[in-house]
């Protein structure tokens, strides 16, 4: 039978204003992950980037996310989802008026352990660590895309 409740379900980590509630972890011979995000109005979000070995969902629950994959932006609102494929630059906001929420899918599995390390850094007051965010993200398979402009390597 599988797993249908993860111990960490009930935990929400909060990085910055977002809120992250996993609902399935990897783990049982599955590669899946599951998590609901919340991003209130006007919030600071993950730098543009890709992942070296995930491949990404979203679904929208709540409200509407602007949602960009490679050089397509979207304005996903509830039922709409997008898709991310393992290296491909993707990004997201909200600047609407109400709270987005949106369940996101990786496979396999960043894992919570990613979220409560960036939470850490950068819940811990003043300007993040830039140096330890990337060495994190970096940890974890993420690669910050380069900033426009930027030679790329």
């Amino acid at each position: 039978m599988n797993e249908v409740h993860s111990p960490a379900a009930q935990e929400v980590i909060r990085v910055g204003q977002l809120e992250i509630r996993y609902l399935q972890e990897a783990g049982n011979g599955c590669q899946m992950g599951c998590f609901e995000m919340r991003v209130p109005p006007g919030s600071n979000v993950p730098p543009p980037h890709s992942h070296s070995a995930n491949e990404e969902l979203v679904y929208v629950i709540e409200g509407t996310l602007r949602y960009t994959v490679g050089s397509e932006t979207r304005e996903l609102q509830p039922g709409d989802t997008m898709t991310t494929p393992r290296g491909v630059v993707h990004g997201f906001s909200n600047p609407h008026d109400v709270v987005a929420r949106a369940l996101v899918i990786n496979t396999p599995d960043i894992g919570a352990q990613y979220f409560r390390e960036v939470g850490s850094i950068i819940n811990a007051g003043g300007p993040p660590d830039r140096a330890k965010l990337m060495a994190t993200m970096q940890s974890f398979g993420l690669v910050p895309a380069a900033p426009p402009g930027a030679p790329q390597h």
